[in-house]
């Protein structure tokens, strides 16, 4: 080992973070159906010595002291902080301050960059020089190779024939072309302006040339973000004809940007969108900015599009006030509240992402959050912004507040939480739903109609109340668990629930007949003590441990205290399963309450399996003992009826899940009328995931539920699954079958093809969407297309339409 000078060692260092021509280019994110195969982890790297210390190891380490020159010969290595060199022989001339080196040469940075030539010719201070057969492997898995590198006046570095790629070579045959790469005669480097410029470039596929640039530019590896035009996109949709999106990306600051995205539509002109971001120290905020001088609003003749000037503001931020506080808030203001679905914008952006649940509101809501070691605060205030036109019947909640907390002491021996929720919403005009053929045919549960009877509870569901509805609920909660010396669990429980309740409810037409008008003030008090019994038996075999667990739970307490008098906003769906059979209250939200006392008896078995794999199932059953059931009281919204709980003794519910691997899962939820054991409801999931190809099914069968709306019988089979058909190629499809009407009425069909450098994909989707003027969705097509370049390019096409079947 031998140690010599230091800036031979900077030289080298510096060459490397020169000569690394790492390609980028900014792309907007994006929803995908498609994306780059994973690349492999990167390895967690030690930390490079700084010692300033270069160390030397050759076959022979020559020192000639009259023409001032060190020559290292034979497996040359080199290391000085954290770079390493390789070559067959490196002279320095301490005289002419050149560094010399030739063969095989490999130069690795502290980064895992790795550059390879055949000559390397550099003076000292790395302004001038250069090296021939230059191929450079960064550390993302790009490349980049060039016959010969020039450097000069320490700021241009010329690269001559250059070629860039973010492929991986062929491994059968490293020689052959990769799936994508660029070309040009000429590579120059601008180190001030940190710039590449292409000249006499043109991008191959599998060595053919596809597309020629005479020249183009983009920023080098040390520029993360770089102001400069973006691909474009192309979309198109009945509302505004065909349209081409440029967006032009502005690094304003290191903390601040801007992308400017003017889409040329050819029937209403230009649509401007801007969106800015800003980061802080402690959290960071986002504003979209839309407006369009339609060229033809009589295309939206009768709609809310029928205006000149149409406009919209996106906005969200966080910031943290502490390790355990944060605010912040999302924002959305439109001129009509069509105009995001006209021209595609947000969430319509994404056909996928309606695909199976259309979104019914655009959220707006400034919060608070802290998170402790075992509580919890939440405050916000929320308005919601119906897509629908239905604004006058979509609540203003401001707050909702939520607390809950467990105390770190035993008390009595057991562990004490206490929760706290309080709502304060407004809705102008009262939602009704209709239950029944000819509510629905005859338009009886609409509000335009005066006659109050034609709005009755058995005819419609009061499902919003027009007012102001205002609940303070707070819950104290106990509970102990001991086992005794036969190995049963004993766990009593107890706890109390108060409710400060003020409804001040509009006397709207048809109101009356569900709940009392006018100003009402109502406290419920709810005590409870119940008693949980499990007794589990434990069977070891050589292939694996079985438990059966029989459990019981006895809970007392009142009668619910105005049950079904009162508004009911939060908990107005209850699916009774074996999730819920030993909840202590089954209802969803908090402005209905369990009433009356009962008993959950049920039975849970499990086994795991030694060489993996377990199955989990569940079977039991609830029982009103005494009082009054609070499911069989019918509210505004008729929760619990048809639940399965609203007779003495509840329905049956059962569950099933088996998963013998990682491959498959299986799962199975029922619930059996208690006497016929007709099903009343019942589930079914499998899934299987292998290399080549993945599927899951879900089958849903669902009684009737009149008093809910449901008139008839409900059954279907959700698919979804992809198969790679060859090593890079993929196809996939999702579909809902509609059993009852036996009729597909919801697809999507993609294929592509995918690795980890290259995407090109089709895709073809049905998904509902919103008609203006409140009427009920219609289903939409989009057709996309997708091509990406990994660190070049990405862009996608979107066609779509409305209102076809």
């Amino acid at each position: 080992m031998a140690a010599f000078g230091v800036s031979i060692s900077a030289l080298l260092a510096a060459f490397v973070v020169v000569s690394a021509l790492d390609v980028v280019a900014s792309t907007p994110a994006s929803a995908q159906a498609f994306t780059y195969n994973p690349r492999p982890p990167k390895p967690v790297r030690p930390p490079a010595k700084n010692d300033g210390q270069m160390l030397v190891q050759a076959t022979e380490v020559d020192y000639d002291y009259n023409n001032s020159r060190i020559s290292a010969v034979g497996n040359v290595q080199m290391f000085y902080n954290g770079t390493s060199v390789e070559a067959d022989k490196v002279i320095y001339d301490q005289k002419t301050k050149r560094l010399h080196a030739e063969g095989n040469i490999r130069m690795t940075d502290a980064e895992g960059k790795i550059t390879y030539a055949n000559i390397l010719d550099l003076s000292d201070d790395y302004r001038d020089g250069f090296v021939d057969s230059l191929r450079v492997d960064t550390e993302d898995q790009t490349r980049m190779a060039a016959t010969r590198a020039d450097r000069s006046s320490g700021n241009y570095t010329v690269f001559d024939n250059g070629v860039y790629t973010a492929c991986a070579p062929c491994k059968d045959d490293p020689k052959k072309p990769p799936l994508w790469q660029v070309k040009g005669a000429r590579i120059i480097h601008n180190q001030t302006e940190k710039m590449l410029y292409f000249e006499n470039a043109q991008l191959e596929f599998f060595g053919v040339p596809m597309a020629y640039l005479p020249y183009f530019s983009t920023p080098d590896p040390t520029v993360k973000r770089k102001s400069g035009f973006l691909m474009p996109g192309f979309t198109s949709y009945t509302a505004f004809g065909y349209g081409v999106e440029i967006p032009y990306y502005w690094a304003i600051a290191p903390d601040m940007d801007a992308t400017f995205s003017p889409r040329i539509t050819s029937k209403q002109g230009v649509l401007m969108q801007t969106e800015f971001r800003q980061r802080f120290a402690d959290g960071s905020y986002q504003i979209r900015l839309y407006g369009i001088d339609q060229l033809d609003q009589d295309a939206f003749k009768g709609q809310p599009g029928d205006r000149q000037f149409r406009w919209g503001v996106d906005t969200k931020g966080q910031f943290a006030l502490n390790d355990k506080w944060v605010w912040g808030w999302d924002g959305v203001v439109l001129s009509d509240y069509f105009f995001m679905s006209d021209y595609r914008l947000a969430q319509y952006k994404d056909p996928f992402g309606s695909f199976l649940s259309l979104p019914t509101e655009a959220i707006s809501q400034l919060y608070l959050t802290g998170v402790g070691n075992r509580s919890f605060f939440d405050a916000r205030a929320i308005y919601y912004l119906s897509y629908s036109g239905n604004q006058n019947q979509v609540p203003v909640v401001a707050p909702v507040i939520d607390y809950n907390n467990v105390i770190n002491n035993n008390i009595l021996g057991g562990e004490f939480s206490y929760k706290m929720n309080f709502v304060n919403l407004t809705r102008e005009t009262a939602v009704f739903d209709p239950i029944t053929t000819t509510a629905n045919t005859n338009g009886l549960c609409l509000t335009t109609s005066a006659d109050p009877m034609a709005r009755t509870p058995s005819q419609c569901l009061l499902r919003g109340m027009p007012g102001t509805y205002t609940r303070l609920t707070a819950e104290a909660q106990w509970r102990k668990s001991y086992t005794d010396p036969l190995g049963q669990i004993w766990t009593p429980f107890a706890s109390v629930r108060a409710d400060a309740i003020n409804a001040d409810i509009s006397n709207q037409p048809g109101v009356s007949n569900f709940l009392p008008v006018g100003d009402t003030q109502t406290v419920r008090l709810m005590p409870t003590v119940g008693l949980e019994y499990r007794y589990p038996f434990i069977n070891v075999q050589p292939w694996g441990t079985t438990t059966v667990e029989p459990i019981a739970q006895v809970i007392i307490r009142p009668n619910e205290p105005n049950a079904g008098k009162l508004p009911n906003e939060d908990a107005q769906s209850l699916v009774f399963d074996t999730s819920n059979l030993f909840a202590v209250d089954k209802f969803s939200g908090y402005d209905r309450v369990e009433g009356g006392s009962r008993a959950n008896v049920g039975v849970q078995a499990t086994t795991q399996f030694d060489r993996g794999g377990s199955i989990k199932g569940m079977f039991g059953q609830s029982y009103q003992m005494f009082g009054m059931n609070s499911f069989a009281v019918a509210d505004v919204t008729n929760t619990g009826i048809d639940s399965g709980l609203q007779n003495p003794r509840s329905d049956y519910v059962a569950s099933l899940a088996y998963s013998p691997n990682r491959t498959y899962t299986f799962s199975v939820r029922s619930r059996m009328d208690e006497a016929t054991w007709n099903i009343n409801r019942f589930e079914a999931t499998a899934s299987a995931n292998f290399d080549r190809w993945s599927i899951a099914v879900t089958y849903g069968d669902y009684a009737a539920q009149p008093e809910l709306g449901y008139l008839t019988r409900r059954e279907g089979i959700l698919t979804s699954g992809s198969v790679k058909v060859a090593s890079n190629w993929v196809v996939q499809g999702a579909a809902r079958w509609d059993l009852e009407a036996n009729k597909i009425n919801q697809y999507a069909f993609g294929a592509g093809y995918v690795d980890d450098c290259f995407v090109l994909a089709a895709n073809y989707i049905t998904s509902y969407t919103y008609q203006a003027g409140s009427q009920p969705p219609v289903l939409s097509h989009a057709f996309m297309f997708q091509i990406g370049l990994r660190t070049i390019a990405q862009t996608s096409t979107t066609s779509s339409s409305a209102g076809m079947q």
